[in-house]
């Protein structure tokens, strides 16, 4: 209600007074509603001041989220911490955790496929890469954790088996019937560096896609010393291979991380493989913030691995065991979501990285995003 005395109530009031009263009621009457008008304006300018300022939290198709695992400096998971635990930052700068879950396979659907290269795998590892992953198969009298298949990458494309299943001995009676399909290799683009690398990259394009549309979470363990990488001093690229290349670091990006995949890179070469040769793809593991620094290796499995917060694991021969390690991650894992900042130019990097309160652990999830994408499907 106004503090200052109504029309008609101060009419039938100034009526029945003195010509003198009536001037001090007047005065009086100006002077409570100038009073009441100063606090209520200081009233709202302190409420002003102590409410906190408001958030915009963007749509949840507009939040950024991520699968994390946490394991020790010695390879063991971590699944009991909380959100106050961990730190996200976007760019150096501490984003709001605007959602946070502790999850389990129990939980949540994970699926897995095992993948055979056998275009980048010398000729007679191939057979070895195939027998460890019917041990893995038939390992705990072929009960798998999660529902399982594999794919199998030639000259002649990606196979993948149709149907999932925990069922490792029939698993592996099905691969053991393609036998003859792994030694009958055309060997004529083998030798050709650049023609391999085409045929990796669609390859890897097909399962990617094939992954991110199915349910849950995605475990693509790909079985290869690595694709060709093709880049470093004395290789120059048109400006047609820049784009081609970086519309590819988009998609996969962009792919992996919404379609809750995550790639993991055996190396089948093992002890024998030469650790400058196998730690090459390191150079490469910082995103790349626009067209011309794109580079063939940029599209690595190795890298792609990384990225999507899987491993590369090398100087290992034991192929199963290694598997199971990989498998390790989805037992249980963190989903943190997160508000991103406004986008500020088209196809703008953000480089993630999750910081832990509690000393020694070391967090795994997807190193970055790009945000306002423009760049053509690849």
């Amino acid at each position: 209600m106004n503090p200052c005395i109504p029309r008609d109530t101060s009419s039938l009031f100034a009526r029945n007074q003195p010509e003198s009263s009536m001037t001090v009621t007047k005065t009086v009457t100006k002077l409570a509603c100038a009073f009441f008008a100063a606090l209520f304006a200081a009233s709202l300018s302190a409420a002003a001041q102590q409410a906190p300022p408001a958030v915009s939290t963007p749509a949840p198709s507009q939040q950024i989220k991520l699968d994390v695992v946490v394991d020790t400096k010695t390879g063991e998971p971590v699944t009991n911490l909380s959100q106050q635990d961990f730190t996200i930052l976007d760019n150096k700068s501490q984003r709001p955790i605007t959602g946070f879950k502790v999850v389990t396979a129990k939980q949540e659907p994970v699926e897995v496929i095992v993948f055979i290269d056998a275009v980048n795998t010398p000729f007679g590892l191939v057979g070895y890469v195939r027998d460890q992953t019917e041990k893995f198969f038939k390992d705990k009298e072929g009960a798998l954790a999660h529902p399982t298949n594999f794919a199998i990458f030639t000259d002649n494309g990606v196979e993948i088996e149709p149907k999932f299943s925990t069922n490792g001995i029939a698993l592996s009676g099905i691969l053991e019937s393609q036998q003859s399909g792994l030694r009958q290799i055309n060997r004529s683009s083998q030798w050709g560096a650049s023609d391999r690398l085409d045929l990796s990259v669609r390859a890897l394009h097909q399962v990617t896609d094939y992954a991110a549309n199915l349910p849950g979470r995605k475990i693509v363990i790909w079985m290869s010393p690595g694709f060709p990488l093709l880049s470093g001093p004395g290789i120059n690229l048109s400006l047609k291979d820049e784009q081609e290349i970086f519309g590819d670091v988009l998609y996969f990006s962009s792919t992996l991380r919404k379609g809750h995949v995550t790639l993991y890179d055996l190396n089948p070469v093992g002890v024998n493989e030469s650790l400058v040769r196998a730690n090459y793809y390191e150079d490469f593991l910082h995103g790349i913030t626009k067209r011309e620094d794109a580079q063939f290796a940029d599209l690595s499995i190795q890298v792609l691995s990384a990225q999507s917060g899987g491993m590369t694991l090398i100087s290992n021969n034991d192929l199963a065991a290694q598997i199971q390690k990989c498998l390790l991650d989805v037992d249980s894992w963190y989903e943190i979501s997160f508000a991103p900042p406004p986008p500020d130019k088209p196809n703008e990097y953000h480089h993630i990285e999750v910081k832990l309160d509690q000393p020694g652990l070391i967090a795994r999830t997807s190193t970055g995003y790009y945000s306002n994408t423009t760049a053509a499907k690849p």
